[in-house]
């Protein structure tokens, strides 16, 4: 339901990367929006949660697409859908994917340290001017926020289970220490286990968050990969 579907609109974003939008990405909004209207959610808190989500996810997607270009690799577009997002870039090496992959990630745990800075920062000067608390008052909770979500995006990509980040990464460290279908194998094998362990993951995350995650790794790939067969 929420792959990337149709193309909705496109633009030029950072560094000249055509930014393309599908249609499930704007599925997916709606759906958040009107739950969220219908419980009496304030809307301009709603634009607000919906800019950070989407904008931390396109940074992320940025983040794979300078690992491509700093490497000299031509970088085609960026995928926002409803899923997450995807950047497509010309053919690479497994060494330079380990770059290509890892900044995703790098971009997230950044964002979370840097808003965290910027919270303390803020926290510390409203205590001494009170001009500054009435902004503080309305930044902190913001700050916190952003931090948050990117450190859950940083953590969820990097559990290692295929397309995710952390999958990737895993196979492309094996590859470093062992032939490629040995690397396959054990990347499967871990992979299967996380498979195993993501519908009561889920389900914790739920009862403890409210939050819903419309994603789950297939357990055929994994299973595939283990017994050594290429990915599709």
């Amino acid at each position: 339901m929420f792959q990337e579907g149709p193309i909705l609109f496109s633009f030029r974003g950072i560094f000249g990367v055509p930014v393309q939008v599908s249609q499930s990405a704007a599925l997916l909004i709606g759906i958040i929006a009107a739950v969220t209207l219908m419980r009496g959610g304030d809307p301009v808190n709603l634009v607000l949660t919906m800019g950070i989500l989407v904008g931390s996810v396109y940074l992320h997607e940025l983040g794979h697409a300078w690992g491509a270009r700093v490497q000299g690799l031509r970088v085609d577009r960026i995928v926002l859908h409803g899923f997450g997002g995807f950047c497509q870039h010309q053919r690479s090496s497994y060494k330079q994917d380990e770059l290509i992959v890892a900044m995703g990630p790098i971009v997230n745990l950044a964002i979370w340290a840097i808003c965290g800075l910027l919270a303390q920062w803020v926290y510390s000067r409203a205590l001494l001017d009170p001009e500054a608390a009435r902004f503080g008052i309305m930044v902190f909770p913001w700050l916190l926020f952003t931090g948050g979500l990117n450190l859950l995006l940083f953590l969820f990509n990097m559990v290692p289970v295929q397309p995710l980040d952390g999958g990737k990464l895993l196979l492309l460290g094996l590859r470093r220490f062992l032939p490629p279908a040995t690397a396959l194998r054990y990347a499967g094998a871990v992979g299967l286990v996380f498979c195993l362990l993501w519908w009561p993951g889920l389900i914790l995350l739920f009862l403890n968050t409210g939050w819903l995650i419309f994603f789950a790794p297939s357990f055929a790939l994994h299973r595939a990969m283990m017994r050594g067969q290429p990915r599709g």
